[in-house]
């Protein structure tokens, strides 16, 4: 039901499974097995997969912290974006990359939950995409230190906020792992 016109595929998104982002995060393991599941179904179903990865001060492009995890390898043909900030359209060719396969629908994984995941599936939603997150393919460190919750609180509550997301001729949906069907 997305609102893009001519993008009726779907594709897999995901976010940031880099070995420092994933380092330390609630259920590491466990989420990875999740987001490899989704990924082998992608595949398997011709489904466009794009892989996004995050650079700042602490996470120097290039930098053994800054590589795609072990369990996460991309094929040749499919496409890396590189982003910057939260949000991974903001200042990344992302918006071309979808555009060019066609799709206006996406199934989102990675991490982390309450920063990247968060800022993509909005930004997502606000250009038009339908949204399914993977309930249990994403992920986040312990920053109750900090002021937050405890990191398995910020999983539930973004699976909660986001199946009740709504908006004129958009979709957004939460699914497990086993559950993510690719049409």
């Amino acid at each position: 039901m997305t609102t893009l016109e001519n993008r009726p595929r779907t594709g897999l998104l995901i976010i940031d499974a880099q070995r420092k982002v994933l380092d330390r995060t609630f259920q590491r393991d466990e989420a990875v097995a999740n987001m490899v599941i989704v990924l082998e179904r992608a595949r398997q179903n011709d489904i466009p997969v794009v892989w996004v990865q995050h650079s700042d001060e602490q996470l120097e492009k290039g930098s053994d912290d800054w590589r795609l995890i072990e369990e996460l390898r991309p094929l040749d043909s499919e496409a890396i974006v590189h982003k910057r900030y939260g949000d991974a359209f903001e200042d990344t060719d992302l918006e071309e990359v979808l555009e060019d396969s066609g799709v206006g629908s996406l199934v989102v994984a990675g991490a982390q939950s309450d920063e990247c995941i968060r800022s993509t599936i909005h930004g997502a939603f606000t250009r038009g995409y339908d949204v399914t997150l993977v309930a249990d393919a994403h992920t986040a460190e312990d920053l109750s230190e900090w002021g937050a919750p405890p990191p398995d609180k910020v999983i539930a509550h973004t699976n909660l906020y986001w199946s009740f997301q709504a908006a004129p001729g958009r979709t957004a949906a939460v699914t497990p792992a086993a559950e993510v069907e690719f049409a």
